[in-house]
């Protein structure tokens, strides 16, 4: 394999100028050296490698580096990448890896060719898990010989960096840290089987057609890891259940995972206190409190922790909840780094469209007068408890509010357009999905709205692991073997994890719970020339991914066993994706029989995950990918990101040759986006990170309106139109206006 150029391919000519090598030795400047390694960069991709050295030419002085440079070069790449000239970008990263090549040399004596000696080194340097070892010398080796250097060198710029930056540890090369990854998620299989498991999982990451989620690629192989990426508590009413959830949010912050905390059980503002009325300060004193959580736990000093706090749209502290991150107002209730979410019923919704009232409620009277928690509830069970509480009003229940269910809805929009949030989780929609009714009922939503399962306080906290599966690069037949892959991959993950407390723990030996997402699916479509408009190929790809994931785990079942809460469960009953009847699929799946095919095999020998695919937002790692993110549509085909070091250009993979088949989301009416999501939620089983982006300037949406803006009506439409279309949640709002796109942070605690 070839893991670096010739460096040699010419004498050097006599020069004065005197560079300073990465050991700290000077020598003359070899300009040979710096053609041979311009040509390597640009080989294979369309950019003349003379044009780059003419670009350095005049950067370079006596003293200079040999990491300057090479910087230098980055510089002149990325200058010259555009929409026209793309692949500089591809130039870029390369130049990027043979530094790192070149650095990991200097520290450590080789570069590729000894994988066994890097995996003792890093053993005894306590940087890799000693789980690692299960493999001998020889298996090691073997393991070493998979590795292709030339790998390295597909990575864009922004993937390279990113790659290095985030997820190396110290003294590894790209190729061993994905090796190491996938040899440790082997090491459950049979041991006779390990190897041959291992070298498919390195393959499918290595040549990025499966994407392993942050905490996965980053905790995997230091001792101890936490590799879930997504948990759901619930806190119950009391100080004892509140302060043990703070800690369990900060466990889960420490080691990098995304957290989703239900508060709807905690009294009112102005609910009694031990006895006394008028007491409670609410549920925005103990919101705070996990605001600060978050910051104070940093995840190791790379990032802030992240937290989602959920609040059922019944509860009466709702309209202070949404204050909570305004400007205006006592500062002591107000939680700016938190992403506050509504929890939203059915007959809210109706209430909305109808322009109905609708009652807040404080959950202590209820459950004192009543003895209902109202939390618990959803579906008929939950309209026919409210409907008893509303005819109460006054007699039994004193602390409430009425309001105007459409006012209240309009004030959820103004804070969704200021700040993105809140996040709308649509419970309804989601426990009717959910496969484990029989054994308790979802709360709330995750970090990133796409993964969720049942949540008992202090028993069972939600615990998943994702991947994905990147579109861009997977062509039609490989789809069945990849999913099978993705799936094992989470699969093992769950049994080789050291999950962060013991209601985490629980939940894992449980449920099982795992997310199989996909990212690319723009690139997916402009590689077919289709659009986003074109639900039959949307639907025949997902219906696709959702069989062959939803088979993976029922044949997993038959090699290891059904979850333990199958029994009684949906799957158990032979209901399939959604926990939707085997009739569904006769009806609506283009290939019914292997429908009714799997729906028997699930009632004969169970499936192993209670919980198989979600699409998380994946930015960051999409990025690594070098696809675009997620499902939803680019924002822009190319644009320049602001980095710490300058700025950095982004454009998807096939920009070149299918330019106007990349729809850019800042222009297209989102209920297109709607239509498509609801579109792939009936094959994705737990849920899809859902952003709306509403362009806010004249004649956007409107062609034979040009002076037409965006109105408060039409955004009402769209929302109200993703929860009659069966989408489960609304992640962020974005908006742009005047021609800047205004982006809250990214999300990296799920998948990214």
């Amino acid at each position: 394999m070839t893991i670096s150029p010739t460096l040699s391919l010419a004498a050097p000519k006599p020069s004065t100028i005197q560079v300073i090598r990465r050991d700290g030795t000077p020598a003359p400047l070899n300009i040979s050296k710096i053609r041979a390694v311009v040509e390597w960069a640009c080989a294979g991709l369309e950019a003349n490698p003379i044009t780059l050295e003419a670009g350095l030419t005049t950067r370079l002085s006596d003293g200079v580096t040999t990491r300057e440079i090479q910087d230098n070069l980055i510089n002149c790449a990325l200058e010259m990448c555009s929409p026209d000239e793309p692949d500089w970008r591809y130039v870029a990263g390369r130049l990027h890896v043979w530094s790192l090549w070149k650095d990991t040399l200097v520290s450590r004596g080789y570069q590729y060719g000894d994988y066994a000696k890097t995996v003792f080194a890093q053993v005894s340097a306590g940087r890799y898990d000693e789980r690692i070892l299960t493999y001998s010398l020889g298996e090691l080796q073997e393991a070493g010989s998979w590795m292709n250097a030339d790998w390295d060198t597909d990575y864009d710029y922004a993937g390279a960096v990113l790659l290095t930056k985030r997820y190396l540890l110290k003294d590894e090369l790209p190729q061993e840290a994905l090796l190491t990854c996938a040899l440790l998620l082997a090491v459950v299989e049979e041991p006779h089987d390990r190897l041959k498991w291992a070298k498919q999982f390195y393959e499918a990451i290595a040549t990025r057609k499966i994407s392993l989620a942050t905490p996965i690629l980053a905790n995997l192989r230091i001792p101890h890891g936490s590799l879930s990426s997504c948990f759901i508590c619930a806190i119950d009413d009391n100080l004892e259940s509140i302060f043990e959830t703070i800690t369990d949010t900060a466990r889960i912050s420490k080691n990098g995972g995304g957290v989703g905390v239900n508060i709807s059980r905690v009294r009112a503002t102005g609910s009694w206190v031990m006895g006394k009325s008028n007491v409670s300060g609410g549920v925005l004193p103990w919101t705070k409190l996990l605001n600060d959580t978050a910051i104070a736990v940093n995840q190791g000093g790379r990032r802030a922790g992240a937290v989602t706090v959920s609040l059922d749209v019944w509860h009466l502290d709702v309209p202070e909840f949404l204050e909570c991150q305004t400007e205006n107002g006592d500062q002591r209730r107000k939680a700016y780094d938190i992403f506050p979410q509504l929890v939203v019923a059915d007959e809210f919704m109706r209430r909305v469209v109808d322009q109905q009232e609708w009652t807040l409620v404080d959950p202590y009277e209820v459950r004192i007068k009543f003895g209902i928690e109202l939390a618990e509830l959803w579906g008929e069970e939950f309209e026919a408890a409210y409907r008893r509480i509303e005819e109460s009003l006054d007699r039994d229940i004193t602390l409430y509010k009425k309001v105007s269910a459409r006012e209240l809805f309009k004030t959820i929009m103004r804070s969704q357009l200021e700040t993105g949030m809140p996040y709308l989780w649509f419970k309804d929609t989601s426990n009717r999905a959910n496969p484990n009714k029989h054994d308790g009922y979802i709360p709330g939503g995750n970090l990133c709205q796409e993964s969720w399962s049942n949540v008992s306080p202090h028993k069972l906290a939600h615990t998943c692991n994702l991947d994905s599966l990147n579109l861009a690069n997977i062509e039609e037949y490989e789809l069945p073997h990849l999913c099978e892959l993705a799936v094992r991959i989470l699969d093992n993950t769950i049994d080789i994890t050291a999950p962060p407390f013991a209601a985490s723990a629980a939940h894992n030996d449980r449920y099982r719970t795992i997310g199989v997402g996909v990212m690319g699916l723009a690139d997916w479509l402009a590689k077919h020339r289709t659009s986003y408009q074109d639900l039959g190929a949307i639907d025949g790809l997902f219906e696709n991914i959702g069989y062959y994931c939803t088979r993976a785990s029922m044949e997993l079942a038959k090699e290891r066993g059904a979850y333990p809460a199958f029994a009684g469960s949906e799957w158990s009953q032979g209901k399939l994706i959604g926990a939707k009847p085997v009739e569904w699929f006769v009806e609506n799946a283009s290939e019914k029989e292997r429908w009714v095919q799997l729906s028997a095999d699930v009632c004969k020998y169970g499936i192993r995950n209670s919980h198989i695919t979600a699409i998380a937002p994946n930015t960051s790692s999409s990025l690594v990918q070098g696809c675009t993110a997620s499902i939803l549509p680019v924002y822009s085909r190319f644009f320049y990101d602001k980095w710490a070091k300058g700025t950095v250009p982004i454009a998807p993979p096939f920009i070149k040759e299918c330019f106007w088949f990349y729809p850019e989301n800042k222009t297209i009416d989102q209920k297109i986006v709607i239509k498509a999501v609801a579109t792939m939620q009936k094959w994705i089983d737990t849920g899809i990170s859902m952003e709306l982006l509403f362009n806010l300037n004249q004649g956007v949406y409107f062609p034979d309106e040009p002076d037409r803006f965006l109105k408060a009506k039409d955004i009402f439409e769209t929302l109200v139109l993703a929860w009659q279309e069966g989408c489960k949640a609304i992640y962020y709002i974005r908006t742009v206006q005047k021609d800047n796109f205004k982006d809250a942070d990214t999300c990296t605690a799920c998948a990214n």
